[in-house]
C-alpha cells in the first residue's frame, strides 16, 4: 500500500526513485512508496526534476502542484500535491499502477 497522508494543503505521496533508469515511468509500489524511473542522474537535482515532470504527466497535475518536501538527495522523497484529496490522489496513482 503506496503511503498517501492528508496535509493541510493537499495530500503528500511517499515515492522511491530509481535515477539513471534507461526510460522514465513509474514502476509500480515499493515499501510503501511509488516507484518512479527516471533516466536522468542524480546529480544537480536532475533526477529530482524529471521525477517531478513524471508525476505532473502521470497524475494529472500541473507542476505548481508538485512540491518536493522531503529527500531531495535520497532515494526515499515526500512529494506534496497540492489541491488534491488522499482519496483523490490515492484513486489517480492506482489508475497509473494497475
Amino acid at each position: 500500500m503506496i503511503v498517501i497522508q492528508p496535509h493541510a494543503e493537499g495530500a503528500t505521496l511517499a515515492v522511491r526513485a530509481q535515477p539513471g533508469a534507461k526510460k522514465n515511468a513509474i514502476l509500480g509500489e515499493h515499501a510503501g512508496a511509488l516507484k518512479v524511473a527516471v533516466t536522468a542522474p542524480p546529480e544537480d537535482g536532475r533526477a529530482n526534476a524529471a521525477i517531478v515532470e513524471v508525476l505532473k504527466d502521470a497524475l494529472a497535475v500541473k507542476r505548481s502542484q508538485l512540491e518536493l518536501l522531503s529527500g531531495a538527495a535520497n532515494r526515499n522523497k515526500v512529494f506534496l500535491v497540492r489541491d488534491c484529496t488522499p482519496d483523490d490522489l490515492a484513486a489517480r496513482v492506482r489508475e497509473q499502477i494497475g
